[in-house]
């Protein structure tokens, strides 16, 4: 049976840990919502793992990522590397050869998403690695580096820090290890991306 190959690379916000059931994940809800707008089933590889840092997803997630002969990608990766106290040349290096990987798979630059970094600076499970207006500086530092690289490797760029930084929408905002978004966040997440880059996917059969 046909299907739209989809793979989506990252670390604990891609694979939704905390969450209840990995079908709650921002991937896993594009993935519905393009199967929904083309009725064409969609094959998704989420590599995300949690705790993984841009060395982890070099070394791990890009050999599978060169198999799957993927048609669309999601990158969310960074936190760890905040939380590891990676610098910043380093992150840019790092991220620099996964655009680059990406790019060489072949697939279309403005099928490729590069998804920014949530904001966990104020969430109270976040206070073991620094303090909130440390963290919060430099979520926003390396999502200005990921914006750039992702720009010069032609992939679209998608802000959804801020949505990581209202205030509760209420239940499920938060998954119950007080540190990861909930289903809800997750469910706000995948709508900002689809408004972004939906016309785009659909027309990737058509």
């Amino acid at each position: 049976m046909e299907s739209i190959r989809y793979l989506a690379l990252g670390d604990s916000y891609t694979i939704g840990t905390g969450l209840e059931d990995e079908a709650q994940n921002f991937p896993s809800l594009l993935a519905g919502r393009l199967k929904d707008e083309t009725g064409i089933e969609v094959a998704l590889v989420n590599l995300g793992v949690n705790g993984y840092t841009t060395t982890d997803l070099i070394r791990e997630e890009l050999p599978v990522a060169r198999n799957a002969r993927p048609e669309l990608v999601t990158i969310l990766i960074g936190a760890n590397d905040i939380v590891q106290r990676s610098d910043e040349a380093t992150y840019r290096g790092r991220l620099r050869q996964i655009y680059q990987a990406i790019n060489e798979l072949g697939v279309p630059a403005e099928r490729v998403l590069a998804v920014s970094i949530p904001d966990f600076s104020p969430l109270p499970a976040a206070a073991p690695f620094g303090s909130p207006s440390d963290l919060r500086a430099r979520v926003d530092t390396f999502n200005a580096i990921a914006r750039t690289e992702a720009t010069t490797a032609g992939f679209r760029y998608v802000n959804i820090t801020e949505i990581s930084r209202e205030a509760s929408r209420g239940n499920n905002w938060l998954a119950g290890d007080g540190l990861h978004p909930g289903p809800a966040q997750h469910r706000a997440f995948a709508s900002h991306l689809w408004e972004t880059a939906g016309r785009t996917w659909t027309s990737i059969r058509r």
